[in-house]
């Protein structure tokens, strides 16, 4: 079977992933393995972050090993389940979207693919250091997006956060800097096929052709916020998810899709 593995927000845990996304009941009628694993903190299950490199909180101020963890749990997941070799995926949001990033960066061999969801290839974790990035990944990798215009706190447009949240990063590179990033890395065509909604609300950017039919989606919301399209709150910053869409369905169609070649 397919194995999803989704990362929770900076502050979340495994259980308010769970229930924002619900991958649970799409695993159940797909028929693929769903793991939420728990980041790290003071306390055990809940206030929990990733080290994505820049942010967040106590994983990154313990430069905790979550790359290594992942894969460790990956392995491990190998050995009990009968899990596809070639369809392993990672999605996240917030902090858990910087660290599918991360993952797709340096754990390339593995993933086929990552569905990062309101978050960032890079930034400044404070303002005094310099700007971190993910490093070139060593196979080509699809990537599908999800971001909203409105994001107060991962900016569309890269920068400082607007909302009063010291718990992040300083600041994050755009997301124009992150899709770029793996348009080139993969070799797809330079200018994306459009898509917009009859609402208007939702902009789809697909960047095809890449090596090994690698392909980069982006799903432009843009009246969304910092939230799970198609989701419940179950964000601790209670911002209200579009329903226009559902980032759950449409990311397991992508992952279905795009098995590592």
């Amino acid at each position: 079977m397919p194995l999803i593995v989704v990362l929770h927000g900076g502050g979340g845990n495994a259980k308010n992933i769970e229930d924002a996304t619900g991958f649970s009941e799409k695993a159940d009628e797909e028929g693929f393995i769903v793991v939420y694993p728990d980041g790290s903190g003071r306390f055990d299950r809940y206030l929990l972050t990733w080290n994505s490199g820049f942010c967040c909180g106590y994983a990154l101020k313990n430069n905790i090993d979550d790359v290594g963890f992942i894969r460790a749990l990956i392995g491990y997941l190998q050995e009990k389940y009968a899990i596809k070799r070639n369809m392993i995926y990672v999605t996240g949001i917030s902090n858990g979207g910087m660290m599918s990033y991360r993952l797709g960066a340096e754990l390339s061999d593995i993933v086929a693919a990552i569905a990062p969801v309101a978050g960032s290839i890079g930034g400044q974790a404070t303002k005094e250091d310099t700007i971190w990035c993910i490093p070139e990944p060593d196979y080509p990798i699809s990537v599908i997006v999800f971001h909203g215009k409105n994001d107060s706190r991962v900016p569309y447009d890269g920068g400082m956060p607007t909302a009063n949240d010291t718990r992040g990063a300083f600041s994050y590179l755009s997301v124009n800097d992150s899709v770029s990033f793996f348009v080139r890395h993969n070799q797809c065509d330079a200018f994306s096929q459009r898509n917009i909604s009859e609402s208007g609300n939702i902009i789809m950017d697909l960047y095809a052709g890449g090596l090994n039919n690698t392909e980069v989606v982006l799903y432009t919301l843009v009246n969304g916020t910092h939230s799970w399209p198609g989701g419940k709150i179950g964000m601790r910053n209670g911002d209200v998810p579009a329903m226009e869409i559902s980032a759950t369905d449409l990311i397991w169609e992508f992952f279905k899709d795009h098995p590592k070649q």
